[in-house]
Order: structure tokens, then C-alpha cells, then sequence
């Protein structure tokens, strides 16, 4: 007799990797061209001057210089830089 319990396969044993999604560089920051500013789910900020727009959303600096986060509208945030 066997004395231990037979091993079967899991079909739940999957799990995908973080997406570190988040805000990277603050307002003030220099940064240079072609950094990440924002990892997000749809548009919550937009893409204001020198910033691009990523498939995923992601919002990244088009050119060198510093952040500046605005409150464009009520409901809308936007992403500049400044160049240096």
C-alpha cells in the first residue's frame, strides 16, 4: 500500500506578474525625454504639452525639462513638461 496521497495537476495555479501602475515622476521633477510619468487604467490624467500617450495609456515625456501636474477642468487633470 502506498503511503502517501497521490499528487494531481492544479488548474488554478496561475498567477500574472504586478503592473506597477502608479505615478513615477512628480510635479517639479526634470526629467528627460522619453520617461515615464504615468502608468494608468484608462485616462485619468491626459496628455498635456511634450507628453505622449502610450497604447496602455501610459504617459511619458516627449521631450527634457519639468513636470507640472494641472487641473485643466473639473474633471480633467493634465500632464505638461516644461521644457529646460
Amino acid at each position: 500500500m502506498a503511503h502517501k496521497k497521490g499528487q494531481g495537476s492544479v488548474k488554478n495555479g496561475r498567477d500574472s506578474n504586478p503592473q506597477y501602475r502608479g505615478v513615477k515622476r512628480y510635479g517639479g521633477e526634470q526629467i528627460t525625454a522619453g520617461t515615464i510619468i504615468v502608468r494608468q487604467v484608462g485616462s485619468t490624467f491626459h496628455a498635456g504639452d511634450n507628453v505622449g500617450t502610450g497604447k496602455d495609456f501610459t504617459l511619458y515625456a516627449l521631450c527634457d525639462g519639468a513636470v507640472q501636474f494641472k487641473q485643466k477642468t473639473k474633471s480633467r487633470k493634465e500632464i505638461n513638461v516644461i521644457p529646460a
